[in-house]
């Protein structure tokens, strides 16, 4: 029993382990809702999407406050077939509720004459909460396999189980811009970027009849650290066209535990992991329990007090080229690419991908008049995925979004933005022949949800 429960922890803290992904978001100002390809403008939102373009845009003070409505599902669509032996199929769907219920992002510039300064406050990476109600299957799967080889079967006990986790990074930007000549300006820029996060796990099984806890196990453990990433672009503009490029460099986030509790129990008996770190050390802890756990051991290791995690933000290139068909209607077109190979996450995960992540963008917009603006836009994302890189408590889909909304002018000073996007998904399948490092098989369908709704407010001075 204390092999099964050692190889039970090690498999939850690896499932933590794993949590993550790719890390960068795009969506910080209302205007990219409602017409995603922004790398050409030279409104506010310049500030992140085309710093070189601030010395094109309002001249004097501006200010932007925006806050968005996200809502998301991660779900995981779990088949075994004759799940232990029992001659029955293992069914299930693990519904994970993402949330982030308030995003905001703030923006102000100053320009005069030749040059311009900008800065903004957001949510550069990740961005919220989820939640699995009923756990995972990286971790309830084995749980429920190992007790049956000890003789108890589904029917004999209770299991509770929760997984859920926190990752917001948040970025504080400054940029410097110059026109060089009456159709090219250069940029430079720093961005700090604030990791915040946490995890949160445990599983339980209870004997029906007698009430014993045959299984406790128990995760708290919160993250927080810096990185820094230098910014550069570059703004061509001449007459209707405008051909604008930036380079975000890669920004390293070496994270550190602050590890609450981190506990395994057995037949009502708790050995506290933390307490035996903080006693003989992280590496004793680690050789003391690799006799059971094997490598395994290296994931129990991550996170003890004080080891660290790698959230690398990966380096990010912007092309983008806009162009004015009359002065009231102008489109974007814009390609990413995110090289998240060269980014490190835990344990080399970056190396399952098969490439970087490509975006292509597209974006119209119209001045109906001197009040209303509409707009709209698509984007498609590529992110490189393989079986490799998916786990159950970080994977991805490749998808299209879409957005639309628009613009008032209340005021000669104040603007009002309001848009509206949501992603399609494409789910992934991934097929094993040991799932879960178990002896049978199984397979996972992977899905998500997303919708955004976003509302902002601009002033000039």
């Amino acid at each position: 029993m204390k092999k099964f429960l050692l190889f039970a922890l090690s498999a939850l803290l690896y499932t933590t382990a794993q949590a993550g992904g790719l890390m960068t978001n795009t969506n910080y100002h209302i205007a990219f809702d409602r017409m995603m390809a922004r790398g050409a403008t030279f409104d506010i939102d310049a500030i992140y999407s085309n710093p070189a373009g601030l010395v094109w845009g309002h001249e004097g003070w501006q200010v932007s406050f925006n806050w968005q409505i996200p809502t998301q599902n991660r779900d995981i669509e779990t088949f075994i077939p004759n799940f232990l032996g029992s001659g029955t199929d293992f069914s299930k769907k693990y519904v994970g509720k993402a949330s982030a219920p308030f995003v905001p992002g703030f923006f102000a510039s100053y320009h005069k004459n030749r040059w311009a300064v900008g800065a903004m406050i957001g949510i550069v990476g990740s961005g919220g909460f989820v939640k699995y109600d009923e756990g995972v299957p990286m971790f309830t799967v084995p749980v429920m396999a190992k007790l049956a080889a000890g003789g108890a079967m589904p029917n004999a006990y209770n299991l509770d189980a929760q997984m859920k986790g926190k990752q917001y990074i948040y970025g504080f930007q400054a940029n410097f811009a110059y026109k060089i000549t009456d159709w090219l300006s250069a940029s430079a820029g720093l961005r700090a970027n604030y990791y915040d996060g946490y995890y949160r796990g445990h599983v339980t099984a209870t004997h029906k009849g007698n009430g014993l806890e045959l299984v406790g196990l128990q995760l708290d453990c919160d993250q927080r650290g810096w990185g820094f990433c230098p910014i550069i672009g570059v703004d061509f503009h001449k007459g209707r066209w405008t051909v604008a490029a930036r380079y975000e460099f890669r920004s390293k986030l070496n994270i550190p535990n602050t590890t609450n509790v981190l506990t395994v129990g057995s037949m009502g008996k708790t050995t506290d992991v933390k307490a035996l770190a903080d006693e003989i050390g992280n590496e004793a802890t680690v050789q003391a329990l690799s006799g059971s756990l094997g490598s395994m051991a290296q994931s129990v290791g991550a996170f003890l007090p004080g080891e660290k995690t790698r959230y690398d933000m990966p380096s990010l290139l912007s092309v983008a080229v806009g162009y004015e068909f009359m002065p009231n209607l102008r489109a974007t077109l814009e390609y990413h690419f995110f090289d998240d190979k060269c980014a490190k996450m835990s344990n080399d995960r970056q190396k399952e991908l098969t490439h970087g992540t490509h975006e292509i963008l597209a974006g119209i917009e119209w001045d109906i008049n001197k009040t209303f603006t509409v707009s709209a836009g698509g984007q498609r994302t590529d992110y490189g995925l393989s079986d490799g890189y998916q786990t159950h408590t970080s994977f991805a889909c490749d998808s299209y979004s879409f957005g639309l909304g628009g613009a008032a002018n209340i005021t000669e000073h104040l603007r009002l933005n309001v848009g509206y996007f949501m992603t399609l998904y494409s789910d992934y399948t991934k097929e094993s022949a040991n799932y879960c490092g178990m002896p049978f098989p199984g397979k996972d369908t992977f899905s998500r949800t997303n919708r955004v709704f976003g509302i902002g407010v601009d002033y000039k001075f």
